[in-house]
This record gives structure tokens, C-alpha cells and sequence, in this order.
């Protein structure tokens, strides 16, 4: 996922209150109201989404040698995939209002301090405590960025800022795992310098964000802010039934991806080549920016059925190469998963938001990120458990494209029984990103 992941989908149910260009007596009321603004703001905000997912996605290349250091099995490893999704999820539920009433600016500045703070704990981590707390820290940190950033963006542009929510996420992702392997393959002690790296990138994009102009004036109602609000129309939840397993079965796809793809490449190759096994996730979402990318001016159905297809087809060619052991088919497999992820996640988004009141959009999409992280973290730790006490890596995976399959084709099922005409297929407001962890 996703995403922002703006808690708030539209500009008008953020309760944006911007500030006055100046006082009664003349004076400016923001002392930034004439620095980052506008466009550039907006891309100062997506790097920063770039970063923190990018650093979140970097751990991917390195379990193998946290695994080698610290002699822990599979399911550690999807144990500390999954927290971080939890994580995720219980910030976007709690923090993903707050900046609506004490500013923008705080909150990205505090959660930069945080995570830049769970990167000091990955570089100096000596054994699995201390991943499991990174990783917590980091989750928590990462939920209550993205809802901040996303308003901002909204409310520095809207129309750049959500196309930005909807390929910043899944270009992090993609970064960060690819360069975190090129680490490991061509620098020293890389456990310790892609961190540090990543932190130095944070300090810089901290200036930045403390140059940037407030949208946003204080108000009353933090503390009531930090109710999760989850609710479902009725008249929505048809749609809800038919996006519900396609949204759990693509996040669980990239669960699989986050927390066992380089082990599953280096069964497929044989080699230990850290770059080659960061390649599964890479392809992954990059091929889910691409699609998003691609289909961003279509319908929201097409763009939901498209996805649900290239899910399908994708996870079935993933599985024919890994049943053949062909590295060449499994990765034509996942590009076109990928593909089936972006479209997948953003046709459904889109498809049931716009149906929704205003109103109501706030939950709807709260519920709609329950069962998004969920996907991601719960399937990831019971396929470790499959890995260690089933029937191994190999047929763990087949098993697994299995049963996103089957929920893809449930979700198709729905989909295809919806007739076109009852829906309203509008273009998306800030339509929460993909965003792989």
C-alpha cells in the first residue's frame, strides 16, 4: 500500500483551514507564507515519501545476514515483516488526523525525528529485539507521515499532489530495496552505512519541510482526532464485498514479496547474489508504478478489472516458475503481478470512495487500510510458519499464489456482477497510494 495515504480522501473533508496572507496591522501571519509552496512543495513531500518507504523497504535485502549473525528461522523474519505493517496500520488509524489541528509542519517534523530514531536503533542492532523494536518504531512513524503528507499535498496542489500520493510509494519501495542491496554487494559494513545514509537523507528533507509554508492554523479537537473512525455504509457495501479480496489478496502479494522474495530467488538461482534476490521486490513495484502510472485517466472500474486480471494471470506465471524452477518465468510473473498490484489497489480505492458521501469517506477508507496491512502483515508471518513447519519454501509459495488467486477471483466474481451503469465511475481525489513496505 497504501498510500498518503491520506486519512482524509478529498480536499474538502480535510478541514484544511489556511492561514491569511497577513494580519490587521500588515504583518505576515506565517513567516513561511512566501517560501516552499505550491509544486515544489509537493515534490519536497513525495521525496520524503520516497525516503521513508525506501527505508522501511531496505531491511528486505538484509535479512539474510541478520539471519546468518543471529541464527533465527523464517518465521522471525515474517514476524518482523508483519509488525511493521501492524505498525503502519495502528498510525494511519490514530495519527492520520492530527495534523488537521496542530499543523502539518509538527507533525512530519516529529515523525522524521522518530523514524531517523529507528534507524539508529537498525544500525546498532544486536539481535532480534531490537529489529522487532526498529520495526515497530519505524511502522509507527512511517502511518503518521503519510497521513500528514498527504493533506499537504492536497493542500499545496491537488492535482500534482495526487498523482504524486499514487507513485511516490511504490518508488520507494523499489528504491529502497535495490539500493540497500547494491549496498551490501559494493560498500563495507552495510548494515550500519544504509542507515546512516538514510538518516543524512532525512536531516536534509527535515530542513526542507521546516521551510515550507503552513496550511494548516491550530484548533481544538487533537486528542478527539485520535479515534479511529472505521465506519461502512449501506450503500456501499456491495462494492466494499467485491474490493475486500482484492485489496487483502494484492497487499498479501507484496508481503510475500517483502519478506521471502530474495529467499525464494535464491532458491530459484541457486545464488546468493543479494541484488539478484532484491530484484523479486524491484520488479514488483515498479511494475505497480508503471500500471498506476499507465492507467491513472481511466474509469475505475477498468482499472479494478485490469487489475484483478493481471493479478491473476501474474500470480499463476509466478507460480508456473516456481514449479519449474525458472528464475527468468518467475520473474516475468511478478512484473506482471506487479502490475496487477497497482491497478488492483487504486481501481479499488477509487471505485469505492467515489460511490461514498463525503462524510463518509474518512472511514470508508480507514476500514479499506484495515484490511490492506492486514493483508500485509498476517499472510507474510503464517507463511513463515508454512516455510519452517509445512512443506518448505517452495511449496509455501505455490500454496500461497493459490489463495490470492482465489480471492482475486472472488473479487472478479463481484465485479463482474455489478452492472456498469449503477456505478459512478468519477476521476480520484487523493486517492490513497500503493505502498509496499
Amino acid at each position: 500500500m497504501t498510500t498518503r495515504y491520506s486519512a482524509e480522501p478529498t480536499a474538502e473533508i480535510a478541514r484544511v483551514r489556511r492561514p491569511a496572507s497577513g494580519t490587521a496591522d500588515g504583518l505576515p501571519a506565517d513567516p513561511f507564507a512566501r517560501r516552499l509552496s505550491g509544486r515544489p512543495a509537493v515534490f519536497v513531500l513525495a521525496s520524503l515519501i520516497v525516503a521513508l518507504l525506501a527505508s522501511s523497504a531496505a531491511p528486505t535485502p538484509l535479512y539474510a545476514i541478520y539471519q546468518a549473525q543471529w541464527h533465527f528461522t523464517p518465521i522471525t523474519t515474517t514476524v518482523v515483516f508483519g509488525v511493521y505493517a501492524l505498525a503502519v496500520l495502528a498510525a494511519l488509524l490514530t495519527l492520520g488526523k492530527l495534523s488537521d489541528h496542530v499543523g502539518r509542519r509538527p507533525v512530519l517534523l516529529t515523525a522524521i525525528a522518530v523514524h531517523a530514531g529507528s534507524l539508529v536503533i537498525f544500525a546498532t542492532a544486536t539481535g532480534v529485539p531490537e529489529l522487532l523494536a526498529a520495526r515497530v518504531v519505524q511502522g509507527l512513524s512511517t502511518g503518521a507521515a503519510l497521513g500528514a503528507i498527504g493533506a499537504a499535498m492536497l493542500d499545496m496542489d491537488r492535482e500534482l499532489g495526487t498523482f504524486a500520493n499514487a507513485v511516490a510509494p511504490g518508488m520507494g519501495s523499489a528504491s529502497g530495496a535495490i539500493l540497500s542491496a547494491l549496498a551490501v554487494r559494493f560498500l563495507p559494513d552495510p548494515t550500519h552505512l544504509i542507515y546512516l545514509a538514510l538518516i543524512g537523507v532525512l536531516a536534509l528533507q527535515a530542513t526542507a519541510i521546516a521551510a515550507m509554508r503552513e496550511t494548516v492554523t491550530p484548533a481544538p479537537g487533537a486528542l478527539a482526532s485520535l479515534r479511529p473512525e472505521i465506519t461502512l455504509p449501506r450503500t456501499v457495501r456491495a462494492p466494499v464485498l467485491t474490493a475486500v479480496p482484492v485489496l487483502f489478496a494484492v497487499w498479501a502479494l507484496a508481503g510475500l514479496y517483502g519478506a521471502l522474495g530474495p529467499a525464494l530467488v535464491h532458491a530459484l538461482t541457486g545464488s546468493r547474489d543479494v541484488v539478484l534476490g532484491a530484484l523479486s521486490l524491484f520488479v514488483l513495484a515498479a511494475s505497480a508504478v508503471v500500471a498506476t502510472v499507465a492507467l491513472r485517466k481511466a474509469a475505475a472500474r477498468t482499472v479494478m478489472l485490469f487489475g484483478i486480471l493481471a493479478l491473476i494471470t501474474g500470480v499463476a506465471v509466478t507460480v508456473v516458475g516456481v514449479s519449474l524452477g525458472s528464475a527468468a518465468v518467475f520473474f516475468a510473473g511478478s512484473a506482471i503481478a506487479g502490475a496487477g498490484f497497482g491497478s488492483g489497489f487504486q481501481g479499488s480505492i477509487r471505485t469505492v470512495v467515489s460511490l461514498a458521501a463525503p462524510h463518509q469517506r474518512a472511514g470508508l477508507v480507514s476500514l479499506l487500510y484495515v484490511v490492506s496491512y492486514l493483508g500485509l502483515g498476517v499472510p507474510a508471518v503464517l507463511a513463515g510458519f508454512g516455510v519452517v513447519h509445512g512443506g518448505g519454501l517452495i511449496d509455501t509459495t505455490r500454496y500461497y499464489g493459490a489463495a490470492v488467486m482465489a480471492l482475486a477471483a472472488l473479487a472478479l466474481f463481484g465485479l463482474l456482477k455489478t452492472r456498469p451503469g449503477a456505478r459512478r465511475a468519477a476521476k480520484p481525489a487523493a486517492v490513497p497510494a500503493e505502498g509496499i513496505r
